[in-house]
Order: structure tokens, then C-alpha cells, then sequence
């Protein structure tokens, strides 16, 4: 644990702050632009990772596993959003042949 930490710890946080501001703007423009209903699932899960990254960073400069431990809370809320989202896009396809997102404003009511 302690070498992960001092590799961790190298490096200066602020490559860390970057580097999760660039992966999550990424994820942010993904979920903007895409139509795609799986890209937009996948560029919220960068997002998600993003946050991830940062939140062991600062725990590790912290010396508190507080931030690691909320990561694996962080981790299954991904895991279930996936398998719900999925689900649903699946259900979707079955339904409409499609899974654009502009065809699905059709199941407003």
C-alpha cells in the first residue's frame, strides 16, 4: 500500500486535477453531442472514472482512505447503472429497431 502511495504521491496533484478535468470534459461533451444511447452510457462512465481518479489522488495526498473507500460506492453505482441502463436499452432496441436517441422522444406522452 505504501508504494502505491509514494508513486501516487510523485507525481503532483495538479497533473491529477488536470488530467480528471480533461478525461471528464471529455465525458461531459460525449453526453452533449452523441445520440447514440451506449456512447452516451460510456461517456457517463468516464465521467464517473474522472471523479474516481480524482477522489484517489486527493486521498492519497490526504493520507486518508476516506476518498478509496467512497470510490468503491462510486464503482457499484456504476455497476447497477449499467445493468439497469442495458436492460433498458435493450428493451428499447427490441421495441423500436433503434437506439438513437432522437427516435426514442416518440415514447413521450
Amino acid at each position: 500500500m505504501q508504494d502505491i502511495v509514494k508513486t501516487i504521491q510523485g507525481v503532483p496533484l495538479n497533473h491529477y486535477i488536470l488530467l480528471s478535468a480533461i478525461i471528464f470534459s471529455i465525458g461531459v461533451t460525449g453526453v452533449l453531442i452523441r445520440r447514440n444511447a451506449i456512447v452516451i452510457f460510456m461517456s457517463v462512465e468516464l465521467m464517473l472514472n474522472a471523479v474516481n481518479l480524482l477522489l484517489t489522488a486527493f486521498s492519497a495526498f490526504s493520507n486518508d482512505p476516506a476518498g478509496q473507500v467512497f470510490v468503491f460506492f462510486i464503482m457499484a453505482l456504476a455497476a447497477a447503472e449499467v445493468a439497469v441502463g442495458l436492460a433498458i436499452i435493450v428493451m428499447i432496441y427490441r421495441n423500436t429497431n433503434t437506439i438513437d436517441i432522437n427516435v426514442m422522444n416518440r415514447l413521450k406522452w
